[in-house]
């Protein structure tokens, strides 16, 4: 095959040869050019990925967005070429000179695949396993949205995800419990590509992975085939197609391949997975494949050709798609413009008017815990907001996230109540992958204390900016008995450390209400609501309804003329400063009270508003907060005190617990006092 110009007939064999070795080669370059990457499983999944695009998947480079589209995840990230080399193929926006300028500053084509960056990318992938729970994801979105939007004669949504992993993807933890998960659910539209190459970073799998991976996905309740070589088009096309066929349980193929094929040297080896093939071997592997080893970035014009042409023919997918989603409009109009709004991201007229207000007198002795609170703001909002759905990790009593009146989510309904089983990685994953897939705004829910095994889905929610919502209960040494194991003590700081995490840490009921209307009309980002288990005092909104303002993450909840000392605190100990304000006006010391529900939105407001919240004139300032006094120090400043808890608790009642630790009005009165007294 020649290089740049084939022009001369071929045999259709050839044709598809010629295709699928543009894509080794492409990435056989980019990486060798950009001396990083990994040209290996590219070049191993290049016939994979043929036959997908070219045969089965349905998709439009001109129309990326369209919501009944296949999904296509490459959750072993690491092989970006080969999604790259396809996007461009296909003719998505992105060219040859961004293929040259793999991962480069600003590129179209970094390291890893970033959702948002590159047209034809679902979502953020990159560390092993998170991938495979997006599809899972991804494949509960469309079912659960199938079920409200498609009628008799009207299937509006019906479209499948596919994946690719890797070892790597079936041996992190995270990618169990999700297998696990998609068995349970019966996700009938969901197919999982393995490709088997028995390679690992530091060698040959045998070193620490011997599991039969088909009989584990089959106890798990998948389907699972078998493709005996990688490179065998004709079985993989069956394959999939038999996947299609099985409509009742997930499925699994099983590839077996040869990393770095047909490389001379390195097929077959660890050397051809994490850095570049090096200039002898592309060039002798070109010359293996036929194609001109001086020529680098070569795109046969058969080739593209060929690419383009089974991209114009998905593309009529989406054009049939548009015709019967204008008659289902006239049919279905309020579904049609539901589908089209939830889609885009606009909110239901109305979908904040349940939200209640309360008074004191709302519950006994006037206290609620605020997840109690965010129980029955979350259904007061999800009467409303159809697309709002999730659940928890096997704690929605604790949690207080169950959706009254609403079914569960499970293998024979697709309501809107999730039950994720003791699973918060998978939980989290899930949730990343239902919120790329658009048209459903999905939470989940655990103690905060078990974030910690959400924390890697966190983070690509934010870096994705994927509006994901989070229910975190028990949040500090309060919850008492269950001990250190249970008390978070870090975490708040360690999420506020997170770029674009949105942590709110309501000071009662009503900051909860408000809590819950900023996070649903924060859409571009991770929201966490840290919630507790104990009953707080409800501040009555009689007198402080008129100044909360969770929406800005700091304000003057209560203020005292000629202030000598400000206050401030989030969560539970806002109610503590409250006292103490009244201890220290008695001592002739008045005090301002700032509630600090969200450091991050507080960090958003202009600088005059920061200002007038905590004026530099007033030096005396004690933050509280029962966690981690880590950053405080911005905002009490070189002179301020931090009361907190920089150790782990201990078990015994959450009252006791706070008691020692200092979070009392008498304790906090007296630390200002010395303040202003300088002592």
């Amino acid at each position: 095959m020649s290089s740049t110009a084939q022009t001369n007939p071929i045999s259709p064999s050839e044709l598809e040869r010629l295709c699928i070795d543009t894509i080794r080669t492409l990435a056989m370059d980019a990486v060798q050019k950009a001396d990083s990457g990994h040209p290996g499983t590219p070049m191993a999944l290049a016939p994979a990925a043929y036959v997908l695009w070219s045969k089965i998947l349905r998709y439009d480079p001109k129309n990326p967005l369209w919501p009944d589209r296949d999904r296509f995840v490459l959750s072993c990230g690491h092989a970006s070429m080969l999604l790259y080399s396809v996007l461009y193929l296909t003719g998505y926006e992105i060219s040859l000179d961004d293929i040259k300028s793999f991962r480069q500053l600003d590129s179209k084509t970094p390291g890893h695949p970033e959702r948002g960056m590159t047209p034809g990318v679902e979502v953020t992938t990159g560390p092993l396993g998170q991938g495979v729970g997006n599809a899972v994801g991804m494949a509960i979105a469309e079912r659960l949205l199938a079920k409200r939007f498609n009628r008799p004669g009207h299937a509006i949504v019906d479209h499948r995800t596919w994946a690719f992993c890797s070892d790597g993807d079936l041996m992190e933890g995270v990618s169990c419990e999700a297998v696990s998960l998609a068995g349970h659910l019966q996700l009938g539209k969901l197919g999982l590509l393995y490709d088997d190459n028995h390679i690992t970073i530091e060698g040959d799998t045998a070193l620490a992975f011997n599991e039969d991976v088909g009989k584990r996905f089959e106890a798990c309740g998948w389907h699972v085939t078998h493709v005996a070589d990688a490179n065998d088009t004709a079985a993989l096309e069956r394959a999939y197609r038999e996947c299609e066929a099985e409509t009742t349980r997930p499925s699994l193929i099983i590839s077996r391949s040869q990393i770095g094929f047909p490389a001379p040297k390195l097929m077959g080896k660890a050397e051809a997975h994490g850095a570049p093939l090096g200039k002898d071997e592309v060039r002798a592997t070109k010359e293996v494949l036929g194609w001109n080893p001086d020529v680098d970035f070569a795109v046969p014009e058969q080739s593209l050709a060929e690419w383009r042409r089974a991209a114009a023919e998905s593309a009529g997918h989406s054009a049939d798609w548009k015709r019967r989603f204008d008659v289902y409009a006239r049919e279905f109009p309020d579904l049609a413009r539901e589908l089209t709004d939830g889609f885009a991201g606009v909110l239901p007229a109305g979908w904040d008017a349940a939200i209640p207000t309360f008074k004191p007198s709302d519950a006994k002795g006037g206290q609620l815990a605020t997840r109690k609170a965010s129980g029955k703001v979350l259904n007061a909002i999800a009467s409303r907001y159809p697309a709002l759905a999730g659940g928890s990790a096997d704690l929605a009593p604790s949690t207080d996230t169950l959706l009254s009146g609403e079914t569960d989510f499970d293998a024979e309904h697709s309501g809107r109540n999730f039950h994720w089983g003791v699973r918060e990685h998978a939980m989290g994953a899930a949730l990343n992958g239902m919120a790329a897939h658009g048209g459903v705004r999905p939470f989940g829910a655990t103690f905060f204390i078990f974030s910690d095994y959400m924390r890697p889905s966190v983070r690509l929610a934010s870096l994705s900016e994927l509006g994901v919502l989070y229910v975190w209960t028990h949040d500090s040494i309060g919850l008492g008995e269950d001990g250190p194991t249970h008390q978070p003590i870090e975490h708040l700081s360690s999420f506020r450390a997170m770029p674009g995490v949105v942590l709110i840490r309501p000071a009662d009921a009503n900051e909860t209400a408000q809590a819950w209307k900023t996070a649903i009309e924060h859409s571009h980002g991770p929201v966490g609501l840290v919630l507790t288990r104990q009953n707080l005092p409800i501040l009555d909104p009689e007198k402080y309804g008129g100044v909360m303002r969770v929406d800005r993450g700091g304000y003057v909840l209560s203020d005292a003329p000629g202030a000598k000392a400000i206050l401030m605190a989030s969560g539970s100990e806002v109610s503590v400063i409250l006292e103490a304000q009244a201890l220290l006006g008695a001592r002739g010391i008045a005090a301002r009270v700032v509630s600090m529900p969200s450091t991050w939105l507080f960090d958003q407001q202009a600088p005059e508003y920061r200002e007038s919240v905590l004026p530099a004139s007033i030096k005396a300032r004690v933050s509280v907060e029962a966690g981690s006094t880590w950053g405080w120090d911005r905002y009490i400043g070189s002179q301020g005190i931090a009361i907190g808890i920089d150790h782990f608790g201990a078990s015994a009642p959450g009252g006791t617990n706070m008691k020692e630790a200092g979070f009392t009005p008498e304790h906090v009165a007296r630390e200002v006092e010395r303040l202003v007294q300088g002592k």
